[in-house]
């Protein structure tokens, strides 16, 4: 397949890039670079720097055609997302309003969808499924919720083939690809920085939750399982129909639980301290992706914390002192 994928020199985008390549695939990357690694893209991928808002049509009518788009661009963090609002409607949905249209225009009808289990807010039960309501209680995950519901409009009216991947804790590298963001805000990389000298201690917000340990329980997934679903969603959208899947290993872990596998795989003493809860955190966050693996075949094969852990580990140890250096 020919395929464009937007935000593909991103973390998440640049992994799924890399394993959309290795499988063959021809790869033609947008991305402003705005928070993206210019070293993540994979070299056998066309890259283009621009806007996605502005260049997606001149792109997609550009060459043979192409035969799908994988949609990863947008701002992604939670606490900017509520003090710049109006950043993250006009970055996120109407950047994906205008792509929605240049793929029609070029009649492209396969899309797959980078979403996030922040539309889902406060959850009513554990684990979360896909007909849970959609309360999402932060800026981001109200985009991301908005896009979803104009995908869907898409589909009925115009016979998109798309689907919605909804994330949960995503971490672990893939090769040469891993998270390296002047801004980090994920727990697994945020340890492993203590673990490099980067940071003096890791915060643990809460050790009071109604956990087993106190600390908040998350769902952890490697990226290469989920750059792996991205495929499978490509290969199985069917016209007319916008599926919503949710994407986790489906097993929870405390925040302690992940400190304590990070010392265990780095052998660095890695400090914590314990400070206050932050204001909508929820003790627990676990999905069921039993949808996913019904519809699409997925089986995440990296579900191991220690896995996860290690394969982070060997991206951010052979970074070393040039973590985040190569962000342009």
């Amino acid at each position: 397949m020919r395929l464009l994928v937007t935000g593909g020199a991103g973390y998440v985008g640049g992994v799924c890039a890399t394993v959309l390549v290795e499988r063959g695939h021809e790869v033609v990357i947008l991305d402003d670079l705005s928070t993206g690694n210019r070293d993540g893209v994979p070299s056998a991928a066309t890259f283009i720097e621009g806007d996605v808002a502005d260049l997606a049509g001149e792109v997609l009518r550009s060459g043979p055609g192409f035969d799908g788009v994988v949609h990863f661009a947008a701002r992604s963090l939670v606490g900017e997302s509520v003090e710049k609002p109006g950043e993250y409607w006009q970055g996120n949905v109407v950047t994906s309003l205008a792509l929605l249209d240049a793929m029609r225009a070029a009649d492209v009808s396969n899309l797959v969808f980078s979403s996030t289990a922040a539309t889902y807010g406060e959850p009513e039960q554990i684990p979360i499924t896909e007909d849970m309501p959609t309360r999402p209680t932060n800026t981001y995950g109200a985009t991301k919720l908005a896009i979803d519901h104009a995908i869907t409009s898409y589909a009925a009216a115009h016979g998109l083939a798309a689907t919605s991947l909804r994330y949960f804790n995503v971490a672990g590298a893939h090769g040469p690809v891993g998270e390296n963001r002047v801004v980090e805000t994920h727990l697994i990389p945020l340890v492993l920085q203590v673990a490099l000298g980067h940071r003096s201690d890791i915060k643990v917000f809460g050790d009071d939750w109604p956990t087993p340990d106190g600390t908040c329980v998350r769902d952890y997934i490697h990226v290469a399982d989920l750059a792996d679903a991205h495929l499978l969603a490509l290969e199985s959208n069917r016209p007319g129909v916008h599926r919503i899947l949710n994407l986790g290993s489906g097993e929870g872990f405390s925040v302690r639980e992940v400190i304590d596998v990070c010392r265990e795989v780095t052998g660095h003493p890695i400090p914590d301290v314990v400070a206050p809860r932050r204001g909508g955190d929820p003790a627990v966050l676990v999905a069921s992706s039993e949808k996913a693996m019904t519809e699409l075949g997925w089986t995440p094969t990296r579900t191991d914390l220690h896995t996860i852990v290690r394969d982070a580990w060997a991206f951010t140890s052979a970074l070393g002192d040039r973590a985040h250096s190569a962000l342009r």
